[in-house]
C-alpha cells in the first residue's frame, strides 16, 4: 500500500480487536499464552512459529557473507542475514554469538513475547530457532534499506522534510504501540532500527525489542549518544528509550549524528536555523522544525521523568503529517518494489483448468476418467514375472483404485505405497494419484514428491507437471507453481501438434 490519507491518522490500539491464538513452544505451559492482535494477519504477516536451523541456512544459502546485511557487516557482534524461504518470501535472520542466551527456554520465552506483536509500522518478529548452542531470530525483511542509508549515505536525493516527519511519526506510533502491549523497553533505538518496506514507509524493527544478550549492553553506540542513566545504572528503562528517539530526531532534523550536548547547546542559544540539514536547501516549515526541534529537546532532557511519553511523541507529531496522499515510496525517491510477473499463461485444457483452479474434486474426476491410458505399455510383464508378490502387488493396485475412485484417499495411499514399495513395476499414474490423494489429505510436500517421481517415469507428460503446479501452490510457491502450470500447457500443446501431424 502507498501511504493513504488512512495510513497516517493517529490509531486506536487494537486490543478490543479480533484475536488469534499462537501456537506455544513447547517448554510452556499451555495456560501462559496471550492473544495476537489480528489486523496484521489481513497485511500477510504469518503467524510466529519455531524455525529448523537447517530451514534457515538453506534461506541464507548457509549464512552466506554475502546475504549480510546488519550494520557493520561481519564485524558486528550479533549479525544479520537477508534469506528467502521455500515460498519465496524474503526473511530477516539475526544470529547471535555463541552463549549469548545459554537457556534455550529463557530466549524462547523472550522471543514468543516479542512475536504477539503485530503492528503495520513494525518489521514483524515471526519466528525463532534454537539448536544447540545456536540462538536465532526471524523477522519480515524490509527491502528498502535503512534510515541510515537514507540520510546519512544517499546517492540521488536527500530525504525531503515532509517525509522526515512521516519517518518520526510512524516510529513514535510503532513505539506507543509495543508500550501499550506490555513491551516499553527498545534496546539501542538508531537510525540503522529504522527500515523501509516495498513501499517505502517506515518500520521499527522488531529486533530492537530483545535484548542481545541475557546479560548483555544494551547499547552499542557511542557513549554520547546514550541516555545518562543508562551511564549510570546500566538499566535500559521507559525514559530511556524516549531519550534515544530524542537522538533520532535529531538525525532527522540535521542530516548528521550529532551528539545531544552539541545539540542541546545549538537549541539553547536559539540556532535552530544551523541545527537544520543544508541539503534540504531551505525547503521545510519554520514553524513544523520549531515543534520537532522542541520535542526532540524534551526527549533528551537529563532527568528521566522530565521527558515525554510514547502517547506525548504521537500526539505531537501527528498534526505535522502534511503530505498524506503522497506514497512513501515517491517521498524517498525509489520505485515502489515490484515482484517479477508470473509467466504468461497458455490455453489451457480441463485437467490444466482443474489444476490452475487447484480444484481437487475436478482433479479426481479427471483422473478417475483417464484411468491408466497414459502409461504407455510400461505395465507389460514376461510370463516369468507373474509370480505370486507380482499378483499381490497387482491386487494392492487394485484396491487402491477402488479406494482412489470412492475418495477414501487414505486407503488409497496404502494400498499405492504397497504397489510403489514393491518396484518390480512403475506407473506415472499411480504416483500421480498418490500425489493428488495427498493434497486432500494436506500434505503438499509428499504431493509434489509424488509429482516429480511421475515426471521421472514419463518425462514429457503433462499431467506430471500438472500435479506438481498444484503441489507447489498450496506450498505458496506460486511463481514457481505458475512456471509449472504453463510448461504443462506447452508439453499439451506439442502432443497436441504431433497428434495433428501423424
Amino acid at each position: 500500500m502507498g501511504c493513504c490519507q488512512s495510513s497516517f491518522q493517529t490509531e486506536t490500539h487494537p486490543e478490543n480487536d479480533q484475536t488469534q491464538q499462537q501456537q506455544e513452544p513447547q517448554n510452556r505451559s499451555q495456560s501462559s499464552p496471550g492473544a495476537v492482535p489480528d489486523p496484521a494477519v489481513a497485511n500477510g504477516v504469518p503467524s510466529f512459529s519455531e524455525f529448523s536451523l537447517a530451514g534457515l541456512k538453506a534461506a541464507t544459502n548457509n549464512f552466506s557473507s554475502d546475504n549480510i546485511v546488519s550494520e557493520s557487516g561481519e564485524k558486528a557482534p550479533n549479525l544479520v542475514y537477508k534469506g528467502r524461504l521455500k515460498n519465496r518470501k524474503w526473511i530477516a535472520v539475526k544470529k547471535f554469538t555463541k552463549m549469548a542466551w545459554p537457556d534455550p527456554k529463557q530466549f524462547a520465552e523472550e522471543a514468543w513475547g516479542v512475536g504477539k506483536l503485530r503492528h503495520k509500522r513494525l518489521a514483524n518478529l515471526i519466528g525463532y530457532c534454537c539448536d544447540g548452542d545456536e540462538r536465532l531470530l526471524v523477522a519480515e525483511y524490509m527491502i528498502n534499506d535503512t534510515l541510515a542509508k537514507h540520510l546519512f549515505h544517499w546517492e540521488n536525493q536527500t530525504i525531503e522534510w515532509a517525509m522526515r516527519l512521516r519517518v518520526a511519526f510512524c516510529i513514535a506510533e510503532a513505539l506507543d504501540y509495543c508500550s501499550s502491549e506490555g513491551h516499553p523497553l527498545y534496546h539501542d533505538l538508531n537510525a540503522y532500527r529504522v527500515i523501509f518496506d516495498e513501499d517505502g514507509d517506515p518500520r521499527l524493527s522488531c529486533f530492537g525489542l530483545m535484548k542481545n544478550s541475557r546479560d548483555g549492553k544494551s547499547y552499542s553506540t557511542n557513549l554520547a549518544y546514550t541516555p545518562p542513566e543508562y551511564l549510570r545504572n546500566g538499566r535500559v528503562t521507559p525514559e530511556s528509550v524516549i531519550y534515544s528517539f530524542g537522538t533520532v530526531l535529531l538525525d532527522l532534523i540535521s542530516g548528521k549524528h550529532i551528539p545531544p550536548s552539541h545539540a542541546l547547546d545549538m537549541i539553547r542559544g536559539k540556532n535552530i536555523i544551523l541545527l537544520m540539514d543544508s541539503h534540504l536547501e531551505g525547503k521545510f516549515s519554520t514553524e513544523e522544525a520549531t515543534v520537532v526541534v522542541g520535542l526532540a529537546s524534551q526527549c533528551l532532557q537529563y532527568e528521566p521523568w522530565e521527558r515525554p511519553s510514547t502517547r506525548d511523541l504521537v500526539a505531537t507529531l501527528a498534526p505535522l503529517q502534511t503530505k498524506p496522499d503522497v506514497p512513501s515510496y515517491v517521498m524517498l525517491g525509489i520505485s515502489k518494489y515490484e515482484e517479477a510477473p508470473p509467466t504468461p499463461q497458455r490455453a489451457l485444457s480441463p485437467m490444466g483448468e482443474a489444476c490452475s483452479r487447484h480444484d481437487l474434486t475436478a482433479i479426481h474426476q479427471i483422473l478417475v476418467m483417464n484411468h491408466y491410458k497414459d502409461d504407455e505399455g510400461s505395465n507389460e510383464l514376461s510370463f516369468q514375472e507373474w509370480t505370486q508378490q507380482m499378483r499381490d502387488m497387482l491386487e494392492a493396485r487394485k484396491r487402491g483404485d477402488y479406494a482412489f475412485r470412492d475418495k477414501d484417499f487414505k486407503t488409497a495411499i496404502d494400498c499405492y505405497s504397497q504397489f510403489i514399495d514393491v518396484g518390480t513395476m512403475v506407473s506415472s499414474t499411480v504416483f500421480a494419484r498418490r500425489s493428488l490423494c495427498y493434497l486432500f489429505c494436506d500434505q503438499p510436500d509428499a504431493a509434489l514428491a509424488d509429482a516429480m517421481q511421475a515426471q521421472i517415469v514419463n518425462p514429457d507428460w503433462p499431467t506430471a507437471f500438472y500435479m506438481q503446479s498444484v503441489a507447489l501452490a498450496k506450498l505458496d510457491m506460486q511463481k514457481d507453481a505458475a512456471d509449472m502450470l504453463n510448461e504443462a500447457a506447452g508439453l499439451e500443446e506439442k502432443k497436441q501438434r504431433g497428434a495433428k501431424g501423424s
